[in-house]
């Protein structure tokens, strides 16, 4: 279910996960072609037992010495050394300056008695010129300090074709593979604080106590409907419950919030799908019933009624609530405005309250009818 979840969330965030890999791809490209290349010389060089060795038991002696790490680890210091570099720099007579690009590392081979010196720097040739001349001296100087050991070269630098760095492919595949994870983290972020943002807006729409739509939210929907469908017929309706003042003030907070649960259970079944349902105040309703003409919603509110004239029993309390229910509505026409609308619908609750005998009454435009018996007033 999760897993469905994460994938439906990257579906709507499909265009966060392809900026995000355009934006590291254009990154790593123009940060390959701009960047300056860097070519990498290596040369290798090799401490054995000196020729100077006379007897199979000191060559055997200095075999086993080189075994001794710390060995190795003494001539790739003398390799990285400032006297090493000072020397090299007197050898091809340069100063410092020119060769602030440049970079060396020595390190020993794994395993073996090879020293191998890496020299990293824009010019190639360069690279392999400096690579070369470190070996030169670090050999020179080993020799004169040991006799014991000959160090001299295995493979000396030659001047490399390709740059080291940048390597536009693989900086490509990389810039991929991690646009891809932060564009999925991202898509997936902004999903969470969209999914937060949109549950908070609903809930500014709705009534708490009922789940219905609250009065702002419902006449913004009626107001849209009589914009965009001005020449369809409509009609809206206010549902009084008269039986709730008494109980506003001395009821449970819970036990009205069931009672006012159990009306809207009831208009919901009564009413169609498309019916829109809204809180109008602390003991109304009010629906708005689309392409419905006054003489249908009067069926539909004459329904409605017969329903909530029965009594809600609440055991809980040991209490009968007669609702006690009036409905006013109005049918939209002659262009009436929002707040004309609304106005024809309380005129209409006000001589429902005041007829008892016939407590649902529905006004429109132009003439007024009363549910049961059907009054046309000129």
């Amino acid at each position: 279910m999760e897993i469905r979840l994460y994938f439906q969330m990257l579906r709507r965030g499909w265009w966060i996960i392809l900026m995000t890999i355009l934006t590291s791809l254009v990154v790593a490209l123009a940060g390959s072609y701009l960047a300056t290349p860097q070519y990498t010389a290596i040369t290798r060089i090799i401490v054995s037992p000196s020729g100077a060795l006379t007897s199979g038991n000191e060559v055997i002696s200095s075999l086993d010495t080189l075994n001794n790490q710390s060995v190795m680890a003494t001539y790739m210091e003398i390799m990285d050394s400032s006297r090493i570099y000072n020397d090299t720099l007197a050898f091809l007579k340069m100063r410092p300056e020119d060769l602030k690009e440049y970079s060396y590392t020595a390190s020993v081979v794994s395993n073996s008695n090879i020293i191998e010196l890496s020299v990293k720097g824009p010019d190639p040739v360069m690279a392999a010129k400096l690579a070369n001349a470190i070996g030169v001296q670090t050999i020179n100087f080993s020799n004169r300090l040991n006799q014991v050991f000959s160090v001299e070269f295995l493979d000396t630098a030659t001047p490399p074709l390709i740059p080291s760095n940048p390597k536009p492919v693989l900086n490509v595949t990389l810039a991929t593979i991690l646009g891809l994870v932060v564009g999925v983290i991202l898509a997936i972020l902004s999903e969470e604080l969209r999914l937060p943002l949109e549950a908070f807006k609903q809930r500014m729409h709705y009534d708490n106590m009922t789940g219905v739509y609250n009065n702002k939210y419902f006449s913004s929907l009626v107001e849209e409907g009589l914009g965009q469908n001005s020449k369809d017929t409509l009609s809206i309706g206010i549902i009084e419950l008269n039986g709730l003042r008494d109980l506003l003030e001395t009821f449970p907070i819970a036990g009205l919030q069931k009672v006012l649960r159990e009306v809207t259970q009831i208009l919901r079944r009564e009413l169609r799908g498309n019916d829109i349902i809204g809180r109008w105040n602390d003991i109304s309703f009010v629906v708005l019933l689309p392409n419905t003409p006054a003489a249908a919603a009067s069926r539909i509110f004459e329904r409605i009624h017969q329903m909530l004239s029965q009594p809600i029993i609440m055991n809980q309390f040991d209490l009968v609530v007669n609702l006690d229910a009036h409905i006013g509505g109005a049918e939209y026409g002659n262009n009436l405005s929002l707040q004309e609308l609304f106005e024809l619908a309380n005129k209409a609750l006000g001589q429902a309250r005041r007829d008892n005998e016939i407590p649902v009454c529905i006004l429109e435009a132009k003439t007024q009818f009363l549910s049961e018996k059907i009054t046309i007033k000129k």
